[in-house]
Formats: structure tokens, C-alpha cells, sequence
């Protein structure tokens, strides 16, 4: 399988994905990445995905940041900023419903809450998963949800990586 994001130049994700990019009223980046998937395994039946930024661990009290959690997607292109309008796959919720995301509501945390790196330029990771099923999930899950029901259901994982500068 092979992964791709137009957002990623030379390695790093244009500044429009991050917080230099649209801001909602809480601040949050909401301006999401696009995504492109080929030649996936045989049996595949949805995608989930994951981005996340383990460069926060310092800075965020200890935990890894996540950005986007997506489950139940049945295309092979997602199209960038598409996490607040699309229908056809669910959204779990982001970090930013933390307290040093700023503990807002659920419903505003369960699209894509992109790049804020407060110290130095972070690596995020997006890792795209096939599976074989379509999870049981409903919109504001939580990400140990998803991964316990993707557990013995993923065909292939690919992981790609970009830096957002700070």
C-alpha cells in the first residue's frame, strides 16, 4: 500500500495545515490534509487513520498530541479540508479536548485539529490503516476505541512523516 499527502513539500506540511492556517472560534487549526491511498491489500474494506505528533510529549504534560482519528473511510482520496464537511466516514476526537488543548467541547474536538508545535519544529505522523471490517464507532470516539476494534483486522499499516515548523 501507498500513502500520500500533497501537503507534505520537501518534507514539511505547508503552513496552511497548521496554525497558520484557518483557526475556528476556539483556536484550533481545522484545516485538514489531504490524503491519497493506492494499491491496497486485497480484502480491504474501510481505512482508519491517525495523525499525531510524539514531538509534544515534552511540551503537552507527557502525552503524544493527536491531531485527526478517522475510521470507516471507504475511498481511496480524501481531499484537503474535507475533515469538517464529509459524511461518509467518522471522526474521533482530537487532542484539543484536553486540558492543554484547552478542554473544549467534544463535538468541536472530533474533526481534524491541525499543527501548533509551541517549542520547535515537530515530526507528525500519519499512519493509515487497511482493514478488513468496518468499525463499530460513532462520531467523538475515543482512539483506544478504534484501535481495540481494529485488532486482528489490519491488513497493512503505512506511516508517513512531515515536519510543521513553529
Amino acid at each position: 500500500m501507498k500513502v500520500t499527502s500533497s501537503a507534505i513539500v520537501n518534507g514539511v506540511f505547508e503552513d496552511k495545515y497548521g496554525k497558520r492556517g484557518e483557526l475556528n472560534a476556539l483556536g484550533m487549526p481545522t484545516y485538514s490534509i489531504p490524503v491519497k491511498i493506492e494499491d491496497a491489500p486485497a480484502g480491504t474494506k474501510s481505512y482508519a487513520l491517525v495523525l499525531d505528533d510524539k514531538d509534544a510529549f515534552p511540551v503537552s504534560g507527557g502525552f503524544v498530541w493527536v491531531h485527526w482519528v478517522a475510521a470507516n473511510i471507504q475511498r481511496d482520496e480524501l481531499q484537503e479540508n474535507e475533515s469538517q464537511t464529509a459524511k461518509d466516514f467518522v471522526q474521533g476526537v482530537n487532542s484539543w479536548l484536553s486540558i492543554q488543548g484547552g478542554s473544549h467541547p467534544a463535538e468541536s474536538c472530533s474533526y481534524y485539529g491541525g499543527m501548533a508545535p509551541p517549542d520547535a519544529p515537530h515530526i507528525y505522523e500519519l499512519r493509515v490503516y487497511a482493514l478488513d471490517t468496518v468499525l463499530d464507532l460513532k462520531p467523538g470516539f475515543y482512539m483506544n476505541e478504534m484501535f481495540r476494534q481494529m485488532e486482528g483486522h489490519v491488513l497493512e499499516e503505512v506511516v508517513i512523516k512531515g515536519e510543521y515548523k513553529n
